[in-house]
């Protein structure tokens, strides 16, 4: 009796919840005295990691701002090194051996009045004691411009050892400069040895060809010279 009551109470229920209208299930539940609401758990969960996201992404855009900081405080360091002042005393050095000419130095006021005076032709007009005087002050300046241009040339073979350790010294600290300013400071002391060299070179050429200019002047002088004693002697006879 007892089974089939249970089956017949069952069999209502199945058939009420056939025909009869839906309910909806329950948006929360009480547990423990504490009511649960799944949607709104859940979306507080999706509102919490949203939010740890951004808090990542704005992380990561400090990184990048910071990493870019250091690199501009890089590239913004003075090179350690510098070889002006060893370039600069290697050009002076050169400077005061060209301003050490004798005779006919290397200005034009001073080459106007030496020729007017040795090589030109009221040289050759005075006296026969003029005339030797002039001729020996010709000798001397072609000598002493013979001898300025060596010392030139000697002093800048002197300046080769300090270009070389100059350059030694902005290589090694080019190869470890760590920003870009450094490394455009390496180059411009580079090219700052390299416009020294071209200045010795100038002066090195300037030198010799002065010599060489006076000594064509010397010769050219000295056949004018032979002309007139040639025609003094002549006239004498």
């Amino acid at each position: 009796m007892k089974k089939n009551f249970a089956r017949a109470v069952a069999a209502a229920l199945l058939a009420s919840a056939a025909t009869g209208p839906m309910v909806a299930a329950p948006a929360s539940a009480q547990i423990g005295g504490i009511v649960h609401d799944p949607r709104n758990y859940s979306q507080n969960i999706l509102t919490a990691a949203r939010t740890l996201e951004q808090i990542n992404n704005q992380i990561k855009q400090l990184q990048n701002q910071a990493t870019s900081l250091l690199n501009e405080a890089r590239n913004l360091q003075s090179l350690p090194v510098s070889t002006l002042g060893e370039l600069q005393a290697q050009v002076d050095q050169t400077r005061q051996l060209l301003s050490e000419a004798e005779g006919i130095a290397y200005d034009v006021t001073d080459i106007r009045k030496g020729f007017e005076q040795r090589y030109k032709g009221t040289a050759f007009s005075g006296t026969a004691a003029e005339l030797v005087a002039n001729a020996d002050a010709r000798w001397k300046d072609s000598v002493g411009a013979f001898e300025d241009a060596m010392k030139v040339q000697a002093g800048i073979v002197s300046n080769m050892g300090g270009t070389r350790t100059s350059i030694g010294t902005i290589v090694g600290a080019s190869q470890s400069a760590t920003g870009a300013l450094q490394a455009a400071q390496a180059g411009n002391q580079l090219l700052a040895i390299q416009s020294q060299q071209i200045a010795d070179l100038s002066a090195v050429l300037s030198a010799q060809g002065r010599a060489q200019m006076l000594d064509a002047a010397r010769a050219a002088a000295a056949e004018a010279d032979g002309r007139e004693r040639f025609r003094r002697f002549r006239k004498g006879n």
